[in-house]
């Protein structure tokens, strides 16, 4: 089986990690010194894979720039808001539906930005997305902890100004970033990562990291598995295909992750959640489907 045919499942897999590794690591670290960690690792996890495979640099100091660029909202801004925004007040539940607004954002820009157009069935499937989305996490939007949200003003914005800077950001790679070797794109883009996380953990954080098993654990699959594997996956799903179409993957991240924390925290499976799963597969596969065709070798 080729990679274009595995990589968006194993993509929603590694990526959906991301939110029980945040869950671990909020006990052991503040988000922006964990994540100032990560990044810098990340970089030089991937600056001694390009050393050691001889990787190609960017030609032109544009493209290097244009790299670190995107890497400062394609990661930097997108998580450390998101993290940021969760940390101070924002419920998970409303979180997760501003994370599922990142497609219909992606969707409607990116006629605008890089002259891509979406057919019926796609529109459709996005917008079925955002529903099935918003029928797995009703429990939690009828929850009494999330009927103020008052106090939560500026974290809230935060959290979508993170959803636009992601949006923004995989525009951007899909535009400016279609050619070079993807091993030196993502060094260069964890360096802008870097470029932002690391002031804000100095000038707001006390640099708190506790050394435990968990936080190393953490921070290790953070490393290897997000931001090696799901991120050169990410690269490649965007390179590969439509923008639109990687972005609407994200739609399967609430469900899967509902999946693994009923398997590591035993947290309960409703039944708006497995039918909102269902409607959420549905609008995924209507936004992807013709992939498979685009991609799949002429046949002689």
């Amino acid at each position: 089986m080729s990679l274009d045919r595995l990589a968006p499942a194993v993509f929603v897999l590694l990526w959906s990690t991301g939110w029980v590794v945040a869950k671990y690591a909020s006990l052991h670290s503040e988000p922006f010194t964990f994540l100032s960690i990560r990044y810098a690792l990340s970089a030089a996890a991937f600056l001694a894979l390009c050393l050691a495979v001889r990787a190609r640099w960017p030609k032109s100091r544009a493209t290097a720039l244009r790299a670190i660029y995107s890497g400062f909202f394609l990661h930097g801004f997108y998580l450390a808001g998101l993290w940021w925004a969760i940390a101070n007040g924002v419920p998970a539940g409303i979180s997760g539906i501003i994370a599922a607004l990142q497609p219909l954002l992606t969707a409607m820009a990116a006629p605008f930005l890089i002259g891509e157009r979406l057919q019926q069935a796609q529109k459709l499937g996005l917008a079925l997305g955002f529903i099935g989305i918003a029928i797995a996490i009703s429990p939690k939007l009828l929850d009494p902890a999330t009927a103020d949200l008052t106090h939560a003003a500026l974290p809230l914005a935060i959290n979508l100004v993170a959803m636009a800077s992601v949006t923004y950001g995989t525009l951007y790679q899909k535009k400016h970033l279609q050619s070079g070797d993807l091993r030196t794109i993502a060094t260069l883009q964890y360096i802008g990562a870097l470029i932002l996380t690391l002031p804000l953990s100095l000038i707001f954080e006390h640099q708190h990291f506790d050394g435990a098993a968990q936080a190393y654990g953490a921070l290790i699959w953070s490393v290897f598995g997000l931001s090696m594997g799901g991120v050169g996956l990410l690269l490649h799903l965007i390179r590969r295909g439509q923008v639109s179409r990687a972005a609407s993957l994200i739609y399967l991240m609430p469900p899967t992750v509902a999946l693994e924390a009923f398997i590591a925290f035993g947290e309960p499976l409703t039944l708006p959640l497995i039918l909102g799963t269902v409607v959420v597969v549905t609008g995924v596969y209507l936004t992807n489907r013709r992939a498979v065709s685009e991609h799949r070798p002429v046949e002689v």
